[in-house]
């Protein structure tokens, strides 16, 4: 597979690859129109208006020929925290490595910081002619995308310089669009043109075939995400202040994590029923996005059915005073969910009752907790690994999560039993982030040059 080189796409032009880049030049024309506000789409525009500019000026004026260069691009956090994985394990192997790391979703620049790269930053418009002078700029020796995101105009871009293209935690649902008319042969051509999958799992690596990727091309080198996981539960300092709180407080504790409306509409009627059995229940409710209009509706939802609630900044605030009188604890921020984990006794996962699907239940399993989720959970091969090994458990209404979570919290013996075996789990699949950075390897080019100790312009 090393020294394959992909087909060239966009210089012949055909109509396909003509109708997507006119359709992303006229999506950025239009793009200033849809700018303005909060929300994920306008942050999302204005951190790309820059982008470009910031990729190529960090090119011209820092990029070290003499050194290998990975561009590492991933969608959103739980994709950049696999790129994360894989890019340290990447740079074990090879010190003297430059790296570039990109992110479509606001959600990631927090996460962006943090990624060991020199530059980091949003994908620029994924315009053939401006990917194709970036990487120019760049001259990457190899460029990978995570998990679900392949872009066609940088990724042809990289097949006209012979730059070998990589899919890495490649994870492809039954249920995915992408194997779907019109989307299946829209994008077929990209994928045909990549060098190398690395699939999560056997099942996934079958379903590419179904996109064009050769058979010879694609490799299970397993899930980065679960060693992310498990090393971001093993970081949690249970002295910090949003985690001392909740230490040795006595009373049973349910963490739900990355939360939407849909499952607080089951959730929360759950609570209260809960509560009939366990009066001292306390539930961290971590909303996938905790912004003021959502947690304010939140509260309004456990206040009409006397549940008390509390901020999380307000309790750390008091100085590691604990919810004396709260029942749910609203966590209104991010970054913190992995460690929050760490002192619960069971966990609920959000997204398995939104239309997008199930959100990560790698860090309740690595945390050693029973994990519950909705009925939507055919795009995530972690979640129906977890239930095949007794780890997890469906809730398919409010009914049946208040069945689950009495049932683990009313028995000591069973709750423990089902930690422990999603525990188990993700002790049987850790090392996939070295894997996969040993087969990433294998396209970089031998280098003496030593690795620079500057890291990043701001």
């Amino acid at each position: 597979m090393k020294g394959h080189r992909a087909g060239v796409l966009f210089p012949s032009m055909p109509t396909i690859s003509r109708t997507y880049d006119a359709c992303i030049r006229l999506l950025r024309r239009l793009s200033p129109l849809f700018a303005r506000g909060t929300s994920k789409v306008a942050v999302g525009i204005r951190g790309r208006r820059e982008a470009l500019d910031t990729l190529r000026g960090w090119g011209q004026d820092h990029r070290d020929s003499s050194r290998p260069l990975v561009w590492m691009h991933a969608p959103s956090v739980g994709e950049g925290l696999q790129a994360h994985a894989v890019l340290s394990h990447l740079l074990e192997l090879r010190p003297d490595l430059q790296s570039a790391f990109t992110h479509f979703s606001p959600s990631a620049v927090d996460l962006a910081r943090r990624i060991p790269a020199q530059i980091a930053g949003y994908l620029p418009w994924d315009v053939y002619s401006d990917m194709s002078e970036l990487l120019s700029v760049l001259t990457p020796d190899l460029l990978a995308f995570t998990k679900t995101e392949v872009w066609p105009g940088v990724a042809s871009a990289a097949a006209t310089r012979a730059i070998p293209v990589v899919l890495v935690a490649a994870t492809l649902p039954a249920n995915a669009g992408r194997l779907r008319f019109p989307s299946r042969r829209l994008l077929r051509p990209t994928f045909e043109s990549l060098t190398r999958v690395l699939a999560v799992s056997e099942a996934d690596a079958g379903r590419f075939l179904a996109l064009g990727v050769p058979k010879d091309r694609i490799e299970v080198t397993g899930d980065p995400g679960i060693d992310s996981a498990w090393e971001r539960s093993r970081e949690a300092n249970r002295r910090a202040p949003y985690l001392s709180p909740f230490l040795d407080t006595g009373r049973p504790t349910l963490v739900a994590g990355s939360t939407w409306g849909a499952d607080e509409e089951e959730l929360v009627p759950a609570l209260v029923k809960l509560r009939e059995h366990f009066p001292t229940l306390l539930t961290l409710v971590a909303p996938h996005e905790p912004d003021e209009a959502h947690l304010r509706k939140l509260e309004d939802a456990c206040g009409s059915r006397k549940l008390k609630t509390e901020r999380l900044r307000r309790i750390e605030a008091r100085g590691g005073a604990g919810p004396a009188a709260a029942d749910v604890v609203l966590i209104d921020r991010v970054g913190i969910l992995a460690h929050l984990y760490t002192v619960g006794d069971a966990a609920y996962v959000g997204g398995g009752f939104h239309r997008f699907g199930l959100h990560s239940v790698l860090e309740p399993a690595a945390a050693g907790l029973p994990v519950l989720f909705g009925p939507r959970h055919r795009n995530s091969q972690a979640a129906a690994d977890l239930l095949a090994e007794g780890g997890g458990r469906v809730a398919r209404d409010s009914g049946q999560i208040v069945e689950h979570l009495q049932a683990w919290l009313g028995d000591r013996s069973l709750l423990e039993e089902t930690g422990r075996r999603a525990s188990e789990y993700i002790e049987a699949h850790r090392g996939a982030s070295r894997r996969t950075a040993r087969a990433l390897a294998e396209y970089l080019p031998t280098s003496n040059a030593p690795r620079a100790q500057a890291d990043r312009v701001p």
